[in-house]
């Protein structure tokens, strides 16, 4: 057995002492309950447990829970079986007189049945059906189910043999919001449309990174980079001010995906005291926000990367990417964009 292959170095409590108060997690752990007890109890008697001190018995207690995986309040039960009966055994099992079983598997079969032909109506609807199948059309096999409560038909629907011949599943339901209409801007070759989307550091051992807000014109393709240590509220609506003050023309349009950080009443009621259009992303439409997706990649990840930045170090992350990574962006920074033109047959093209 591994765990006797890694105990059975400790022959003294003084080794036993250094083995408990060791910070690394142990590799082995018992998961069968028959082997743990003879484990515990073999144990016991090595080390002479009932003739220990308090402080050895104490520290035989921690030995036996770190390496079994026990609470402290079952190491005091199974101890206590030690010391009365001399060895520690399985005490678990059922009862002597058990309960008489009312609904056969039969029962819960045809209550199955009864719920795939009709829809799975409710518990009194569905009982009903079951007193007009006995009473009313003389079917023996409702004779139990006539008489069940409406409480318990629910627990009976929660029994595995239930479960396994409907194969009832619950589809998700889609969240409707009415904030922001779905749908794509169109500027019409004015500027003010923003399209805006969060980039996110990753996490590192449990500590959240920073999180950027790159927002982009989508005719002048100006682009505003900040950063907010959390997407929550009380981080973003103050960020997000700044950002929308940081555009030097009139914002029309605001486009986000479908993301809460964006699409709340918080955050649409501020959209709303500046007058400002919210659209949100279409269903299975990829293109809607394609513009601020490229350039996540393009800008945001070529100059920051992909390594994690904890949420801390937001402020200062900030002033970085407000400040010259905003500038570099739009007045250094190449950018190629399309325009748009109509030619002689009409037809719409992009140079």
């Amino acid at each position: 057995m591994i765990v006797t292959i890694h105990t059975a170095g400790l022959q003294t409590l003084a080794q036993v002492r250094a083995f408990v108060d060791g910070n690394a997690p142990i590799a082995f752990t018992l998961t069968d309950r028959t082997a743990a007890h003879q484990w515990m109890t073999d144990t016991l008697r090595r080390f002479h447990y009932r003739h220990g001190t308090r402080a050895d018995k104490g520290l035989l207690r921690r030995y036996l829970a770190k390496v079994t995986g026990l609470s402290r309040a079952q190491v005091t039960r199974a101890i206590t079986q030690f010391c009365t009966a001399g060895g520690i055994t399985d005490r678990r099992q059922g009862p002597a007189k058990p309960f008489a079983r009312r609904y056969t598997v039969a029962d819960i079969r045809l209550l199955a049945e009864v719920d795939a032909l009709h829809g799975t109506l409710s518990g009194p609807a569905t009982r009903k059906l079951c007193e007009r199948m006995y009473h009313v059309f003389g079917d023996t096999r409702f004779e139990r189910l006539a008489r069940i409560s409406h409480g318990h038909l629910y627990n009976l629907r929660q029994h595995k043999t239930y479960r396994t011949p409907r194969g009832h599943v619950d589809k998700t339901r889609p969240v409707r919001s009415p904030i922001g209409e779905r749908r794509k801007p169109a500027p019409d070759g004015r500027p003010g449309y923003l399209r805006i989307d969060s980039v996110h550091q990753g996490d590192l051992e449990g500590v959240k990174g920073v999180y950027l807000i790159n927002a982009v014109d989508e005719v002048t393709q100006f682009q505003v980079v900040c950063a907010v240590e959390r997407i929550s509220e009380h981080f973003l609506l103050p960020v997000l001010t700044q950002l929308l003050a940081a555009f030097p023309f009139t914002i029309q349009g605001f486009h986000s995906d479908n993301g809460s950080e964006y699409i709340n009443h918080r955050v649409a009621k501020l959209l709303e005291k500046l007058r400002i259009e919210q659209t949100k992303s279409r269903a299975r439409q990829t293109n809607d926000n394609a513009l601020v997706e490229s350039k996540n990649g393009s800008t945001v990840r070529k100059h920051l990367g992909y390594s994690h930045i904890p949420g801390r170090f937001a402020t200062d992350v900030n002033l970085f990417t407000s400040g010259p990574l905003t500038e570099y962006l739009n007045y250094h920074r190449p950018c190629h964009f399309p325009t748009e033109s109509i030619d002689a047959k009409g037809k719409r093209r992009k140079h």
